[in-house]
């Protein structure tokens, strides 16, 4: 089965190089959406944030671009195919993308190697290295699509999310919320789920396991992912 079901829609992935993974589905989770009528997702690959952020909250007008045609190509169907298909999908580069609308939220599961080695397949290479979509990019993309009020929230590998941290903060966003992952209790940290805004606050910390030593899902990821998992 090339799909990944769960319990109010499936998606489809079989074209897309970057497939349904944990770091969406808890991104999906975890993103603050209290108050949010606009929802802006880049980077959208299969839909799944888009999908994920819809089933959250029915009211929120949602917008997702995508650069790869294939991608862009498998999100129209997973949106079309659930039962939530008035989300807008655009093909498009986000520093080329324009909107009337300043988004309330900004949502992206980015983009993150730097200088890693890359592969042969092209279009995995785009959907996880930052050539085509690097931090700045990413950052300046969201001031320009978002008002006083908005928030920008993503996921990236601990590492990284500490460079992007200093680099927000060098453009004027600060960092509201910090999620620290760690896929068990005896394993370093792994992700970083994080929440900016142009308000300063005290940073929200927090860490989050996702398995138990015996391999069964925290009471914690339960909480958060219930609502989307088919078998939890």
């Amino acid at each position: 089965m090339s799909g990944f079901v769960f319990k109010q829609f499936k998606v489809e992935h079989d074209h897309c190089a970057m497939k349904v993974s944990t770091d969406g589905i808890l991104l999906g989770a975890w993103a603050n959406l209290s108050g949010a009528k606009s929802l802006l997702d880049i980077g959208t690959g299969t839909g799944l944030l888009a999908l994920m952020c819809k089933q959250r909250s029915n009211e929120l007008d949602i917008t997702a671009v995508e650069i790869d045609e294939s991608a862009y190509t498998q999100a129209l169907q997973n949106v079309a195919n659930s039962p939530w298909p008035t989300i807008s999908i655009t093909h498009q580069t986000i520093q080329r993308f324009s909107s009337e609308v300043k988004f309330d939220v900004v949502i992206s599961n980015p983009p993150y190697f730097n200088h890693s080695l890359k592969g042969d397949n092209a279009a995995r290479n785009t959907a996880r290295h930052t050539d085509g979509l690097s931090f700045e990019e990413l950052i300046n993309a969201f001031k320009h699509l978002s008002h006083s009020g908005s928030r920008f929230s993503l996921i990236l590998p601990s590492v990284e999310g500490a460079l992007f941290i200093e680099l927000a903060t060098q453009n004027g966003l600060y960092l509201n919320t910090h999620c620290q992952v760690k896929a068990t209790p005896n394993k370093d940290i792994s992700r970083s789920l994080m929440t900016f805004s142009y308000v300063k606050s005290d940073i929200e910390s927090s860490i989050l396991c996702i398995r138990n030593l015996d391999n069964t899902y925290t009471a914690d990821y339960i909480a958060l992912c219930k609502a989307f998992y088919l078998k939890m």
